[in-house]
Parts: structure tokens; C-alpha cells; sequence
């Protein structure tokens, strides 16, 4: 690994979850925290990321920090992940395929409310996939990343003893 990219991971992914875990968030709900923040992370939808990860943190009593670090950490994923999406949704509900060609695209941008109603459509069915994803995956998502902050702990444990008082 590129040392820039391992200095990322460590400064921006690594050591903020082990702040966490310092100031006595449990493996398993900062799993969980991640594992949500992970799933939502790769919705494909736009915008709404930061939004739906402080709700349902929020709702279900997760860490916040590390939903967002979660999430944000997926930005890539979440844009290889997109169009597939769109397109699951197009075959599990047997709608009208990704205008790809300029052709098609234009003939759309002729037709606004047309285009509006096939973007709303492809998004909500691309929801729908996601959701079902979302939902085998998170469980087991949180199980690894329990188990692998586990051993973090372990590997790091000199930063979870008390400090002597100073005086």
C-alpha cells in the first residue's frame, strides 16, 4: 500500500476508532456503528448519506463517529456501486433500461417530466436492491468487524491501560 493512501487509513480510519474504543465504546456497538455506517455508506441514492446516517444512528443509540467514519470511508464504493444498483432495479422489477447511448439521452432531455418519472422510478428501485443487500449484509459486516476490533484491542492494548495521575 502507497505510503499516502496507508497514512490515510491510519490518521483518518484507524486512529479515530481506537479513540473510541479508549473511551469505552464496547467492539460490538462500534461494529455495529460501522456496519451501519457501511450499508448506508453505499446507498444509491445522492446527497443523502450524512443525513440518513445521523437518523438511524441516532435512532438505534449508535456511535456516531464511527457511522460517519463508516460511511464516508465507502465514498469509492458507493460510486462503483451506483449503477449496478439502478441496474438490479431495472431487472428485478422489469423496468425500462439506463438510457446509456447519447441518442437515448437526449431524446430524454427532450421529454423533462418523463425523465423525472424514469430517474424517481430507477432510484426507488435501486432502494429497494440496496435495502435487501443492506439488510443480509450488515449483520454479518458487524460479526468481522467485531471480531477484528477485537484483535485490535489486543494488539493495541498499551493504549487502553490507565495512565499514571500525574502530579
Amino acid at each position: 500500500m502507497p505510503e499516502s493512501i496507508r497514512e490515510f487509513f491510519r490518521c483518518k480510519i484507524l486512529r479515530p476508532l481506537l479513540r473510541q474504543l479508549r473511551g469505552g465504546v464496547s467492539p460490538r456497538r462500534l461494529a455495529w456503528s460501522l456496519a451501519l455506517g457501511i450499508v448506508i455508506g453505499i446507498n444509491p441514492s445522492v446527497g443523502l448519506t450524512t443525513i440518513m446516517v445521523i437518523m438511524i444512528a441516532w435512532a438505534f443509540g449508535l456511535n456516531q463517529i464511527a457511522s460517519q467514519v463508516g460511511a464516508h470511508a465507502m465514498t469509492p464504493i458507493h460510486l462503483l456501486l451506483f449503477i449496478p444498483f439502478i441496474q438490479l432495479g431495472v431487472h428485478l422489477f422489469h423496468t425500462s433500461r439506463l438510457p446509456l447511448s447519447r441518442q437515448q439521452i437526449e431524446h430524454l432531455s427532450h421529454h423533462p417530466w418523463r425523465l423525472i418519472r424514469d430517474i424517481w422510478q430507477w432510484e426507488w428501485h435501486a432502494l429497494v436492491v440496496w435495502g435487501l443487500v443492506g439488510a443480509i449484509a450488515m449483520p454479518l459486516i458487524a460479526i468481522y468487524l467485531r471480531r477484528a476490533l477485537v484483535l485490535l484491542m489486543r494488539r493495541h492494548r498499551t493504549l487502553f491501560r490507565s495512565r499514571p495521575a500525574q502530579g
